[in-house]
């Protein structure tokens, strides 16, 4: 494939991951991309994960509509050369079975899975922003007698890693903002080319009346949104900046940090803008682990750490504490947490807080729903004994 087409296809990923839509017509439309570039078996397996514990919140896999249990258990505690979570918090965010086996993956239990729907090799690309927030992963599969992939394909697919990243960010907030699940979801506003609202998502006026400048009720826009909708035009026009995604930071009236997040949409042959409000708040997993466990702050942050992957040196070296420290924190999160080694804490952290969200977004693909991120809702019923 020559370098044009290349860059052509990855033109056209940052074309589809720039608007505002659904996760899972992000993944449809990527796949086909890909494919161009990348030939693989059947179809690919897309992943999101929360970038702040690097757990898994949603799959989308045609024709598998749900992850089988045995193999997401599989994910969190077997031992085995490859893993998604493990290419999560790898340097270098991808990796291929048959790389990882030096050619003879048949050892493994992941590739035997595979090969009881068809696949021989599996490579696992993680998706990660160029700020370094980690929102996904992509896994592509060839049968038996396809080539290895090659150093062209995986450098194509690091190329378009924090584009897909950033796409799936905004589908999850776009979702968000169609079917809002919290008092402080994102909302969604589409300008037409006069500059009028098209259309807003139930609770944008809130954000409107809390940006600084403009008068909702009055239809005056607020100077961000109008900054921002100017700064996504101009963008538009430059063919160096194709599908470019405009980014705000405002300080609202009340004080909070709020991002907006603008594109351009040209489905319809006319500009129209998009813009998405959502507050800049940290995770909703650090007030998850205090009201599950009980855990102090410097549990929290160690916990965090943990799910991430990090060792006893790096949590030693982030937080600027001695390595003691770290083991001591450690002792007292295995306690609260009722577990034993860090693995154990990975894997109740994930079947006790994310699996139900994981599965209730397999739902959700199905009846063509908007998928959530972040752990499952800690004032709901869980759905699982794990």
């Amino acid at each position: 494939m020559s370098t044009d087409s290349v860059q052509c296809a990855a033109d056209k990923i940052a074309r589809v991951c720039a608007a505002p839509c659904g996760l899972v017509a992000l993944w449809q439309d990527a796949s086909d991309i890909v494919a161009g570039v990348v030939p693989y078996y059947w179809t690919p397996c897309w992943f999101t994960v929360d970038p702040s514990s690097l757990l898994m919140t949603s799959h989308y896999h045609f024709g598998m509509d749900e992850f089988p249990n045995e193999w997401l258990a599989a994910e969190y505690y077997e031992d085995d050369v490859q893993s998604v979570p493990d290419v999560m918090r790898s340097a270098t965010g991808i990796s291929t079975l048959h790389d990882a086996t030096e050619g003879d993956p048949s050892q493994s239990p992941r590739w035997r899975r595979n090969r009881t729907l068809g696949g021989d090799q599996e490579l696992i690309v993680r998706l990660r922003t160029r700020s370094g927030e980690t929102w996904g992963a992509l896994s592509l599969y060839r049968d038996e007698g396809m080539p290895r992939f090659t150093d062209i394909e995986k450098s194509f697919l690091r190329e378009i890693s924090p584009i897909l990243a950033g796409g799936a960010r905004r589908a999850l907030l776009y979702g968000q903002a169609e079917e809002p699940e919290y008092s402080d979801s994102p909302g969604l506003l589409v300008l037409d080319h006069n500059w009028d609202v098209e259309s807003a998502t139930p609770g944008v006026d809130r954000w409107m009346a809390d940006l600084p400048g403009g008068n909702w009720d009055r239809g005056e826009l607020p100077a961000a949104v109008i900054a921002l909708a100017g700064r996504v035009l101009r963008s538009a026009e430059d063919r160096d900046h194709v599908g470019e995604v405009a980014l705000s930071r405002v300080l609202s009236r009340s004080g909070a940090w709020l991002v907006l997040h603008g594109a351009c949409l040209a489905s319809t042959g006319r500009q129209r803008i998009a813009v998405i409000v959502e507050p800049a708040h940290p995770s909703r997993l650090y007030p998850l682990l205090m009201s599950a466990y009980g855990l102090t702050e410097r549990e929290r942050e160690v916990t965090a750490m943990v799910l991430q992957g990090a060792s006893t040196s790096q949590i030693s070296a982030a937080l600027s504490v001695s390595a003691y420290t770290v083991q001591k924190h450690l002792e007292s999160i295995f306690d609260k947490t009722g577990v034993r080694s860090r693995r154990d804490l990975v894997g109740k952290v994930f079947f006790h807080h994310y699996e139900p969200r994981f599965r209730d977004n397999e739902k959700r693909t199905l009846a063509d729903r908007p998928l959530r991120g972040g752990p499952w809702p800690a004032d709901r019923r869980r759905r699982t004994g794990r």
